[in-house]
């Protein structure tokens, strides 16, 4: 949350993320698995499923050149700092290749770094999903 384009062009100076905005999405997502086991035990199935596209997220924040970005701190279509104010118009400045951005406008990702969110929720580990990836929960649905 604090390291979307807006959030920057509206806190920060340096391209830094917001700390008070992280600090509080770092916190959302423990409880939300703890939450999620909770009512898994309740039922007596795996029928929840936690998804933590917080750090899918700041993966691609902290290292946009590991997925083929050349920057998360800018938009691909906005207006001031980081493209980071308003809403993308005709009157927006456009990158010249939305697949070099992971973030499309002040507050969306990019459809490359959905791409790469939506890989994880289907084949990704329990760093980013409880208690099951998405695939997993599908093939043990398929047998039922």
């Amino acid at each position: 949350m604090g390291c979307v384009p807006a959030e920057l062009a509206l806190r920060s100076r340096n391209g830094e993320c917001d700390v008070e905005l992280q600090r509080a999405a770092s916190l959302f997502n423990p409880q939300l698995v703890e939450m999620v086991k909770g009512l898994n035990q309740e039922i007596g199935a795996h029928v929840f499923i936690a998804v933590n596209a917080y750090e899918m997220h700041m993966d691609f924040v902290t290292n946009p050149q590991d997925f083929g970005f050349v920057t998360s701190k800018i938009a691909c279509c906005g207006q001031g700092p980081f493209n980071g104010v308003g809403l993308c118009t005709p009157l927006s400045n456009l990158c010249p290749n939305r697949d070099l951005y992971a973030f499309w406008d002040p507050f969306h990702p990019s459809e490359k770094a959905n791409r790469i969110i939506v890989q994880q929720m289907m084949t990704g580990f329990d760093q980013y999903m409880h208690p099951m990836n998405f695939s997993t929960i599908m093939a043990l649905d398929s047998r039922v």
